[in-house]
């Protein structure tokens, strides 16, 4: 086909064209479409308590989902994330039991994230090691440890301060958690969109060696996201032990999975190089509404599973279906 049969536009698309066509667009379709079928299926939904209730199904995820997605834009992956959530979980109730105080309980947790998301970086970037091979590895690792230490027991007794982290209120119906999302969603997009790392990250997802030879430091700024990822499972587990209140070794069991659907239907390419966060942002409201929504209709949590599964293969196979038709 020549030049000539081509189809040339009359004019480039304008900013709000393309914003209309982008993938977050047709999320928030979505998110609106599903907000008005549970508003239809049950009459509690609409509830302002219920819908603050609905933010907990997905912030501590999208915590997680926020980093994972700067770590799967770089071509790399953690499906470690849950089991260091249990680590530093257990590491948070062995203090509590000696009767450290929140503040504490706070920096251990943070710091047991850290260190994980250290081991995970060091292993792939100083080693050269495949990531999700590694992160598979430390993940029966970090959850080993756990049930080494707690076995069949739990740990409770959490201080009282402990559980505004997980059950606190800033405002009226608005949580701590949903707070710490929005702040946490803004400081991430800044970083992605708006700065010099954030476009390192995009660079070294679409060719590593080009931007080697760009003068990026590849390997620097690939450990800096497996710390960062870390660090919000660190923020996760704290989170999550608050509001629950106890530890066992099974705790976050299988988040990993939400938190790789929740970044993939976002519109991030599981292959690294393209993604954002606003993306990120509006399909973890997604997953929170499908399943506050089925929870209202006492769906059981298995079929959850299912849904969940089945979304995060569709949304992997509709771009490369899609390509196929053209």
């Amino acid at each position: 086909m020549s030049v000539t049969d081509r189809h040339i536009p009359d004019r480039l698309q304008s900013p709000l064209q393309r914003r209309l066509k982008s993938w977050e667009s047709l999320l928030l379709v979505v998110a609106v479409l599903i907000f008005c079928a549970n508003a239809f299926a049950s009459p509690y939904f609409l509830n302002a308590w219920n819908l603050s209730d609905a933010t907990f199904n997905f912030t501590e995820k999208a915590m997680i989902a926020f980093a994972m997605a700067l770590l799967i834009i770089a071509g790399e992956i953690d499906l470690s994330v849950a089991a260091i959530i249990a680590l530093a979980s257990t590491a948070m109730g062995a203090a509590a039991q000696l009767g450290a105080e929140p503040w504490l309980l706070v920096l251990i947790g943070l710091g047991v994230g850290l260190g994980c998301g250290a081991v995970n970086g060091l292993l792939v970037t100083g080693m050269g090691l495949p990531s999700i091979v590694v992160t598979i590895g430390t993940m029966s690792l970090f959850r080993g440890i756990s049930y080494i230490v707690l076995g069949d027991t739990a740990y409770g007794g959490y201080p009282a301060g402990f559980g505004f982290f997980g059950q606190g209120y800033v405002w009226w119906v608005f949580s701590f958690e949903l707070v710490l999302f929005a702040v946490l969603a803004v400081i991430f997009g800044v970083l992605l969109h708006l700065t010099n790392f954030g476009r390192a990250v995009y660079a070294v997802g679409n060719n590593a060696t080009a931007a080697l030879f760009s003068g990026i430091r590849v390997g620097r700024v690939k450990f800096i996201l497996f710390l960062l990822t870390g660090l919000m499972s660190g923020v996760a587990a704290i989170c999550l032990t608050s509001r629950l209140g106890s530890t066992r070794p099974s705790i976050g069991f299988g988040m990993e999975l939400e938190v790789v659907t929740m970044v993939v239907l976002g519109g991030v390419n599981i292959l690294g190089g393209s993604g954002s966060i606003p993306g990120v942002v509006i399909a973890a409201f997604v997953m929170g509404l499908v399943t506050f929504g089925l929870g209202l209709l006492n769906v059981p949590g298995i079929v959850m599973s299912i849904v969940i599964g089945a979304l995060l293969i569709g949304v992997i196979a509709l771009p490369r279906l899609w390509a196929m038709r053209k």
